[in-house]
């Protein structure tokens, strides 16, 4: 008897309330259908009635994702020993487009996550819903929220910016820094400059510039206000509380970004990674590579990881002739993490002219000069990376520079 036959299949359809679990036999009949609500007062009845169907034989439970909705699911069965597999969701996404005419509904994609579950049941990863690498993500998330909501913060002070002071762009560098944010909240509209002196405003303007704001800077700013003309209008006092408001959020939501960044360092430490020994790694690229990453030992060996982050080359070749092509599969979350660090490992200071990391940059310029083009050889960097950082996290290990001489790198 085939080993595929002392089983039964359960394929899952997550969402946020519910959860639709499909069962079917190896000869991929399908024999019931059973609709939960996501708690764990309902895990029981699935497990009960999935148990009393499968009789004598085992179940299999197929979940797409154990690392989102269906987490608390798959934790559950795992403690009640139960068999879990992890099925990608371009599996079950080829499984229903593989039939003549397609269709979308929960019963009919919980099927297909069984079907799938099926057919290459021997090569699905067993399902590995890990607190640690679950919290990192969603630290990542909640700090990747934060700065999305400072960037809409920051565009709508320069809304409001560009109807009270037309020529606001040449007053600071940044319209967001502390020296900036001062002068925005307590002259939110040029009405508000009136009287001041050139000291006057340098003096409000040194202490967050730390000193670094004189009085001809300050004579600067007056200056090009005086040249912008009257802009008060009718309910100036409404916008400058806009103005004042925005300004609070952003100091907020600033101040809220390096606590959450100091909570994903004491998360950091608990893996006792040093990945930021690699030149152009901080703490937030670190913690992004490991929420894509999750534990590294599901990878064995760095080719896998290059796969499953979508770097690696896919081959397509029909009669004998073909080439690899560049992939879009993959995990583009961490591909787009390797891309940034790669970016980092060629640059060069525009002061002295000196790379960040010479290694990479001499490879870089040969890959070029075999004859590939810079996207191509920027994935050649990326790829390198994947070892570098498959080994370091492998074995726990720091990032040693090699010896190289300038003038090489250079």
């Amino acid at each position: 008897m085939h080993y595929k036959q002392n089983h039964v299949y359960v394929g899952l359809d997550l969402h946020k309330e519910t959860h639709t679990a499909v069962i079917i036999d190896c000869w991929n009949e399908k024999l019931d259908t059973i609709v939960i609500e996501n708690k764990p007062s309902d895990f029981t009845k699935l497990l009960n009635k999935v148990n009393k169907m499968a009789g004598n034989l085992t179940p299999v439970f197929g979940l797409e994702d154990v690392h989102g909705y269906g987490r608390s699911l798959a934790v559950f069965l795992l403690d009640k020993g139960q068999v879990v597999k992890e099925v990608n969701s371009a599996l079950s996404y080829s499984e229903r487009m593989s039939y003549p005419t397609t269709k979308k509904s929960d019963d009919w994609d919980a099927y297909c996550v069984a079907s799938a579950l099926l057919r290459i049941l021997d090569k699905l990863p067993d399902a590995n819903p890990q607190d640690l690498y679950w919290t990192i993500k969603m630290m990542v998330n909640r700090r990747d929220a934060i700065v999305k909501a400072l960037t809409t913060l920051t565009n709508q002070l320069h809304g409001q910016l560009c109807y009270h002071y037309p020529s606001y762009k040449k007053f600071f560098n940044d319209v967001n820094c502390k020296t900036a944010l001062v002068f925005w909240e307590k002259y939110p509209s040029p009405h508000h400059l009136k009287g001041v002196a050139d000291e006057e405003l340098a003096k409000v303007l040194r202490k967050p510039s730390h000193n670094s704001c004189s009085t001809k800077k300050a004579k600067e700013i007056l200056d090009i206000v005086k040249a912008d003309g009257d802009t008060i209008r009718e309910y100036q006092e409404s916008r400058d509380f806009i103005v004042q408001s925005i300004v609070r959020d952003i100091r907020f939501k600033a101040e809220e970004i390096k606590v959450v960044e100091k909570e994903m360092k004491n998360l950091l430490k608990l893996l006792n990674y040093k990945l930021e020994t690699i030149p152009g790694i901080d703490t937030v690229t670190a913690i992004a590579l490991v929420a894509g990453i999750g534990d590294i030992k599901r990878f064995r060996s760095a080719d896998k990881l290059a796969r499953f982050a979508g770097i690696a080359p896919v081959n397509f070749s029909s009669a004998g002739k073909g080439k690899d092509k560049k992939s879009k599969q993959g995990n583009r979350e961490l591909y787009a993490v390797f891309y940034f660090l790669a970016v980092q490992q060629i640059q060069v200071a525009k002061g002295n002219n000196l790379p960040r990391n010479p290694v990479f940059l001499e490879y870089y310029k040969r890959k070029i000069s075999e004859g590939k083009t810079k996207i191509q050889s920027l994935v050649c960097v990326m790829r390198r990376l994947v070892n570098i950082i498959f080994g370091m996290m492998k074995n726990k290990s720091k990032y040693i520079m090699p010896v190289i001489s300038l003038k090489e790198a250079v």
